[in-house]
């Protein structure tokens, strides 16, 4: 492949023109030469803005896929369509970022993590939040064993009321769920990823479904309507791992809580702990002594490139690129967001039974 990889993106709203796009733009070593969404002045007004001088654009993926100039995909489009398009593409020799969640069920991610394997191409999920400057600080403190043997945890992902009231987030059959499936994702992404630890053996869990139904709610984007709000509001789960390590899970979107926080983690470990409440906090004991220290994350420990600060989405972009380019793992594994929507889809089956639900150990 030459130094210019040249990207196709499905799908132009919200999560493509604010994300993907802008931080694929400041890569030298990319164009951007085909847009699709089924809006097609959607994906013509991308295809302007971003597009290479010889860009087309599509109301149909599969065309897009057909194109031989393609070599990358990002796709950007309702959860439920995630793994139809990412199979069809890897199918057709692209590479593959997806958006998060993989899919909305496990065994449409394993199907997608089986064809990269068949096919020889990458794939991975697009989970930012691993790059911004906290956790990557995090993640070498907990690779270089400064936490010990880390067996309980906590992943955040609480709103007090923050419902996105726009396009399908409040439709079940397409997004797959709420506030678990769009942020606690995130959450619980990054914490087995500082955990290294990515065999869960039991889950138990519960999905609430009690604020959604209330009449001009207070909403940073405004009020809900009751009647299109089909997903839960909040979700929780208890989650214990081959090893016996836990980690509680907390998620929601519209929570009568003033303690919030998203795309974070908590963690306890033999030597030390960790959380990210209000920056980076570090505690443990030193002779004999009980100690907490900020991490002090100025912009001058950033990632710079070209004179300029890089955002989580700039990185995550340049390392995925870069993956392709050099031939070489992407950062987010698709065999790591397979297990994080394993446990997602067995959180919610637990809530709908009232059981837990228990894995089979893989050797």
């Amino acid at each position: 492949m030459s130094t210019i990889v040249r990207v196709g993106i499905i799908g132009c709203g919200g999560i493509a023109t604010g994300k993907h796009m802008p931080a694929l733009a400041r890569l030298k070593n990319v164009q951007m030469v085909a847009f699709f969404d089924l809006v097609e002045e959607r994906a013509i007004e991308a295809k302007m803005q971003y597009g290479s001088e010889m860009a087309e654009h599509y109301t149909d993926f599969r065309e897009l896929l057909a194109n031989p100039g393609v070599d990358v995909v990002h796709v950007c489009t309702p959860n439920d369509s995630h793994s139809d398009i990412s199979i069809a593409a890897l199918e057709a020799g692209k590479h593959v970022m997806c958006e998060k969640p993989m899919a909305t069920s496990a065994a449409e991610a394993r199907k997608m993590l089986e064809t990269a394997q068949r096919t020889g191409k990458k794939l991975s999920v697009a989970y930012q939040n691993r790059y911004r400057a906290d956790s990557l600080h995090l993640k070498t403190l907990c690779e270089e064993g400064e936490l010990g043997d880390i067996y309980f945890a906590k992943a955040h992902a609480i709103r007090r009321r923050a419902v996105p009231t726009w396009g399908v987030f409040l439709d079940k059959e397409k997004q797959g769920g709420g506030p678990l499936i769009d942020i606690g994702t995130h959450a619980l992404d990054l914490t087995l990823w500082m955990m290294n630890n990515y065999e869960p053996k039991m889950v138990v869990g519960t999905a609430f479904h009690k604020l959604g139904t209330k009449e001009n709610a207070a909403n940073l984007w405004g009020p809900w309507d009751p009647e299109k709000f089909k997903v839960e509001d909040s979700a929780f789960a208890y989650i214990t791992m081959q090893n016996g390590a836990t980690i509680f899970l907390e998620s929601s979107w519209a929570l009568n809580s003033v303690n919030i926080g998203e795309s974070k983690c908590t963690l306890m470990g033999t030597e030390g702990g960790a959380d990210m409440d209000n920056g980076l906090r570090i505690n443990g004991e030193r002779h004999g002594k009980l100690y907490t220290t900020m991490v002090d994350l100025d912009e001058s420990g950033a990632s710079v490139v070209d004179g300029k600060l890089e955002s989580e989405a700039d990185i995550e972009a340049r390392l995925w690129i870069e993956s392709i380019i050099e031939d070489k793992d992407p950062i987010v594994k698709p065999e790591q967001a397979l297990i994080v929507t394993e446990i997602l889809e067995a959180i919610y089956k637990s809530s709908e039974t009232g059981e837990p639900v228990y894995f089979e150990r893989k050797e």
